[in-house]
């Protein structure tokens, strides 16, 4: 009988122990949320092993200006992301990433006819615009607020460092390479080459004589 009351009266805390536990395995942690913030970006993942360090972006990031937060959000090789927060909504998303494992993301500016401070860009669907540095490094922002419009995105875009970013020449030549592997191979066509004409041979005339 002691047996059975001890058991009637364990199982209730084990319930709750149960419940407790699956209530810790269930909340979502920080990092859940920063990867649901992050998801719409769809950030590349870098394998190249000479692409840059996420790290090193970090320096050509906008600083935090009066009303505005700039958010460290996301980083890994070939890529660094912030948030732009203002009271603390988010209103876009900040990034720069190596298209050295990706060169098709650098391909889409080769026929860009716009330009921001000097870089093409390219308008990508209705939420982001982005730049590309040094035909490698693509600086993008993506609009999370509705009020965030393309000339906002095109602003914040100037506040990168771009010209301290087009001074980074490393792995430049691991770049090349890597653009040059996955470029189609064309093999060029000979030129023609033209006969020379030749003129047939003139015979004399010949002129009959009247006889002596």
């Amino acid at each position: 009988m002691k047996v059975i009351r001890w058991l009637k009266s364990f199982i209730p805390l084990t319930l709750v122990f149960l419940l407790v536990i699956t209530a810790c395995t269930s909340a979502p942690s920080k990092y859940d949320e920063v990867q649901k913030d992050t998801t719409g970006l769809k950030a590349p993942a870098a394998v190249e092993k000479a692409a840059e360090a996420g790290g090193t972006f970090n320096q050509f990031f906008p600083e935090s200006d009066g009303k505005y937060q700039v958010v460290p959000s996301q980083e890994k090789k070939g890529f660094a992301e912030y948030k732009l927060k203002r009271d603390g909504e988010t209103l876009a998303m900040l990034s720069i990433n190596d298209t050295i494992s990706l060169p098709a993301a650098a391909a889409k500016y080769e026929n860009s006819a716009d330009s921001i401070a000097g870089f093409p860009s390219v308008q990508q669907g209705t939420t982001a615009t982005g730049l590309l540095v040094n035909g490698r490094y693509q600086v993008k922002v993506l609009s999370r607020a509705q009020s965030f419009s393309a000339e906002d995105r095109a602003a914040w875009l100037e506040k990168f460092d771009l010209q301290g970013l087009s001074n980074l020449e490393a792995n430049t030549k691991a770049f090349r390479r890597a653009q040059k592997k996955a470029a189609p191979v064309i093999t060029p066509t000979p030129p023609l080459v033209k006969k020379p004409v030749v003129e047939p041979e003139t015979v004399p005339t010949l002129v009959p004589q009247p006889a002596g």
